[in-house]
């Protein structure tokens, strides 16, 4: 197996964090020496650490990821939470320059929080993402709750960001689950928009084998219409989907070996490293 990069990764260590019912799903502790003994026993070379939510809907604090990753030596990268607030925004800007170089990029919670990616409160963030080439993450799709905005979720909202700021790095979370189509067209219109693959399925379900088929080709048919999978990243929202499960659907894709060691690896190693 060659060198994996995971571009979309939780962790907490804390009672109410709502992750912790997909971990019990996989079988998974969710705690940082399981997930940094993951990361050595697949190839894992370095990883992006995000924010999950806790129960009361707010994220886990920037300053707890930030702390997470001084914890890894050196194997995994803070993405800042940032909310649909002046005073958020503000924050997660003054937490950049207060730790240069270790920060890798933004992420705003779409549908999580009833807000449009094209809300003028972030654009402060915007100017800011640009002019260091920070990129900022998007979720985008479904929800690990019911009561979230699909609406705000939906991928298509990104277009409209991409055409005012086209030199802004982003992200698309989740390959916009279930808009995978709508994300394509996106990330092939967009030359500054990229989409990771994280978080698509769960075990468990009646018909998890085939729904991971069913997922193989619909993302293989994204990349056809995209074109190259040279902005397509590899990422697992551990603990949403396991490792071994997670690079076994890479392995499904109906691609070549050269491209699925792009989505692996070079495609974050030239975006955040």
């Amino acid at each position: 197996m060659g060198r994996i990069i995971d571009v979309h990764i939780h962790c907490s260590e804390m009672d109410d964090d709502i992750l912790n019912s997909y971990a019990k799903i996989n079988g998974l502790e969710y705690n940082m020496k399981e997930l940094i003994d993951l990361m050595k026993e697949n190839g894992i070379e370095s990883g992006l650490l995000l924010s999950p939510a806790l129960a009361n809907g707010i994220p886990v604090p920037n300053e707890r990821i930030i702390e997470l990753c001084k914890r890894s030596n050196g194997r995994l990268f803070p993405v800042l939470t940032v909310e649909p607030s002046k005073t958020s925004v503000s924050e997660s800007l003054q937490m950049v320059e207060k730790n240069k170089g270790m920060i890798k990029g933004f992420k705003i919670r779409l549908g999580y929080r009833s807000v449009y990616p094209y809300d003028p409160v972030f654009y402060p963030l915007y100017e800011y993402a640009q002019m260091t080439s920070l990129p900022v993450m998007y979720h985008t799709g479904d929800t690990a709750v019911p009561n979230a905005s699909l609406l705000h979720a939906h991928p298509i909202n990104i277009d409209r960001v991409a055409n005012q700021w086209d030199e802004l790095k982003m992200i698309i979370c989740h390959f916009g689950n279930p808009w995978f189509m709508d994300t394509a067209e996106i990330v092939y219109k967009h030359q500054n928009v990229y989409a990771d693959i994280s978080g698509l399925f769960l075990r468990g379900a009646k018909y998890s084998s085939k729904y991971m088929g069913y997922l193989a080709e619909m993302i293989s048919n994204a990349i056809y219409h995209i074109g190259n999978v040279d902005k397509i990243l590899f990422g697992t929202d551990y603990p949403v989907e396991t490792y071994s499960d997670a690079i076994a659907f890479v392995r499904m894709l109906d691609i070549d070996e050269e491209d699925r060691e792009k989505i692996f690896y070079y495609n974050a190693k030239k975006l955040f490293f």
